[in-house]
């Protein structure tokens, strides 16, 4: 899986850029994405989700993703690329972000606690029953884990800002006097998110599983009692 260049801006080129990953049992989610066109220039946002969904297919497909290939699958001219995406690495990284939402506001009331653990098992993404969207998030983790450009991209472009939420109720959490004054509300928040990504990552678990539940909630009970005041 070599991801060489990514963050270089698009050129009027064929450049190569190989994102193919092995094992992710997954078909093109669509193999024919020109649209019909018509009168006048597509809007900004139809140009955007053609782009993201021909880059997805192709990496669903584990095809290597170039610039040619998306133009190919999407139907939409290099100029209009160009215009939208100021590197390949944005690019691959948006169509990596398909299905991923940002998640809502934390109240401020009830059980915070069980409200980040509930959080955590109502994530359509770690909790897929769906092979398909599984295999998916799986590749995801493989793509970026192989090339530190990529998953520079995807972290400050979508991950990042994901985090928000839970880290900023986290803080008013500790400005109410229920947690530690010191509370580091990223670092907090890397231990939880930390504790069920090592059942799927490091020991290819799947969170639907009873057994997997207890864990987490296990250990996130230890996380908690730390961050206590």
């Amino acid at each position: 899986m070599s991801l060489t260049g990514l963050a270089a801006p698009l050129a009027p080129s064929h450049g190569t850029v190989s994102v193919a990953a092995s094992g992710s049992g997954l078909e093109p989610s669509s193999r024919s994405l020109t649209a019909r066109r018509g009168p006048g220039r597509p809007r900004d946002e139809e140009l955007d989700e053609r782009l993201r969904a021909a880059t997805l297919a192709l990496i669903d497909a584990e095809e290597e993703v170039t610039v040619s290939k998306v133009l190919a699958e999407s139907g939409v001219s290099r100029a209009g690329l160009y215009r939208r995406w100021p590197s390949l690495a944005t690019l691959i990284a948006a169509a990596l972000d398909t299905g991923r939402v940002m998640p809502p506001d934390l109240p401020e009331t009830g059980n915070l606690r069980e409200l980040v653990v509930e959080s955590m098992f109502g994530d359509p993404i770690l909790t897929a029953s769906d092979r398909a969207v599984e295999a998916r998030m799986r590749q995801r983790i493989r793509l970026v884990m192989a090339d530190r450009e990529l998953q520079r991209t995807y972290w400050e472009g979508h991950v990042s800002r994901r985090r928000v939420p839970l880290e900023r109720a986290l803080a008013a959490a500790v400005a109410r006097g229920e947690l530690r004054t010191d509370l580091d509300p990223a670092a907090a928040f890397d231990a939880i998110a930390g504790v069920a990504y090592y059942q799927i990552v490091v020991r290819g678990e799947s969170l639907r599983e009873p057994e997997v539940q207890e864990r987490v909630r296990t250990a996130l009970e230890l996380v908690w009692r730390g961050m206590l005041a």
